[in-house]
């Protein structure tokens, strides 16, 4: 067996042990936060990494998929599970109408637009009575069967959300060597000679939008599933979305292991703040986060993926 293979056959042991070995709930409630936030950026990367498209409002698409599992149980008295396809529908069809006319924007004009939907979704949840205005949505206080999905240990929701990262992996590695991987990559060089090349651009940057949206509600209901509660602030709030887009760029954005790199160090790191300076309303959570961004923008545009290229570089060419 070749080290890169033992390699990854024992952080594959790790991973899966990691929570039946440390029985902290504090631990394992990290660990499962870990793998929430690894799906969401690694969804954002689909269409911010390797389409170059930065969002800076896919908080729209995790508050439709977090208010779809809610919603069912409050309105309708269903499990909330039933209503995480209702969230991903959701979140498809506001891919739709947002992505349609902000892909004719680029850069940072395309980044404000995303920045300004996800606001006027939250506005106009806060408003809207049937979703619980800005009170809010609440979960089945206790479990009425296994359908609830609602776990008093952090451990199961770990192994399923590790399941749902699993799938969106090889979702993400198929998508690497398909043509909508290539026609996202030549996109991100520059949209005139892609279209030049005849890639489809509007259509093109779409699909990868909807495949996002889509994985992004996914993550949202989940959070809502082991949470049991959501707001307009929680589902919609635009520290969520940030989070996404530094967690894919510290590891390194258009790349499939950069999101759960940077996951791996962002989370435990703001649990860990938050837990010393008292929740993540604190203005801790700012000063990683910005702290984080300067970093990246001065010394590693290319996250630790670049850095650890640059490594084996040095390493190669000391060898020769």
């Amino acid at each position: 067996m070749k080290k890169r293979h033992l390699l990854f056959v024992v952080l594959g042991i790790l991973v899966l042990a990691w929570p039946l070995v440390l029985h902290g709930v504090f631990i394992q409630h990290v660990a499962a936060l870990l793998v929430l936030a690894a799906i969401s950026a690694s969804a954002w990367n689909i269409v911010g990494g390797y389409g170059g498209q930065v969002s800076i409002g896919h908080a729209m698409f995790f508050g439709a998929g977090a208010y779809g599992a809610l919603a069912a149980y409050t309105d309708f008295g269903w499990p909330p599970v039933a209503g995480v396809p209702l969230g991903i529908i959701a979140a498809l069809l506001i891919a739709v109408l947002v992505g349609l006319p902000t892909f004719r924007l680029q850069g940072h004009y395309f980044s404000m637009a995303t920045i300004a939907a996800v606001e006027l979704l939250r506005i106009l949840l806060s408003n809207v009575s049937v979703l619980g205005a800005s009170v809010g949505l609440m979960g089945p206080a206790r479990p009425r069967g296994l359908a609830d999905l609602s776990f008093r240990s952090p451990v199961p929701y770990y192994y399923l959300f590790l399941a749902v990262l699993a799938l969106l992996l090889v979702v993400t590695a198929w998508m690497e060597r398909s043509r909508l991987g290539f026609y996202l990559r030549a996109i991100r060089g520059g949209e005139r000679g892609a279209r030049s090349l005849g890639v489809p651009v509007v259509r093109t940057k779409l699909i990868a939008l909807m495949i996002s949206a889509g994985f992004t509600a996914l993550a949202g209901g989940l959070y809502a599933l082991m949470v049991g509660f959501i707001d307009p602030e929680s589902g919609f709030g635009l520290l969520i979305s940030v989070k996404m887009v530094i967690i894919a760029a510290l590891g390194g954005a258009g790349t499939l292991w950069g999101p759960l790199v940077g996951a791996a160090i962002l989370i435990p790191l703001e649990e860990s703040t938050n837990a010393l300076f008292g929740g993540s309303g604190t203005g801790a959570t700012y000063v990683v986060y910005g702290a984080i961004i300067v970093l990246i923008s001065r010394f590693l545009p290319g996250g630790i993926a670049e850095l650890v290229q640059l490594l084996s570089v040095k390493a190669r060419r000391r060898a020769a």
